[in-house]
């Protein structure tokens, strides 16, 4: 299993208050949840009238698949006509066997420990 994390920083210069904000935030956020099913959430510079911080987050058994989902919510956010992406970051991470990341031994179910 693979989570990856993308953070997208945006820059709006045309918000003259946290509504005209919230507007742009609001209609992105939306727009990612729709088209590409992806988990979104405003996750810094909540008290800036042009700047905002948005966390995506992924799950799926195929890291290039998140990886193209990741890159497609960039592009998205490339794109805004209200907003200019400034900065990126990916992260993705790897749990469990098929990934052999984070926990990758087995629980021991149904084994008895003795001494």
């Amino acid at each position: 299993m693979f989570v990856g994390v993308l953070r997208l920083t945006l820059q709006i210069p045309g918000a003259r208050s946290l509504k005209d904000r919230r507007r742009v935030v609001r209609s992105f956020k939306d727009r990612l949840r729709a088209k590409l099913q992806l988990s979104v959430a405003e996750v810094g510079a909540l008290d800036l009238h042009q700047m905002a911080v948005i966390g995506v987050a992924a799950v799926s058994n195929d890291a290039a698949q998140i990886d193209e989902m990741m890159a497609s919510a960039a592009a998205m956010a490339d794109g805004l006509p209200d907003a200019v992406l400034i900065d990126r970051a990916l992260e993705i991470v790897s749990f469990g066997r098929e990934g052999r990341g984070v926990g990758t031994r087995a629980p021991k179910i149904g084994r008895e420990q003795g001494g």
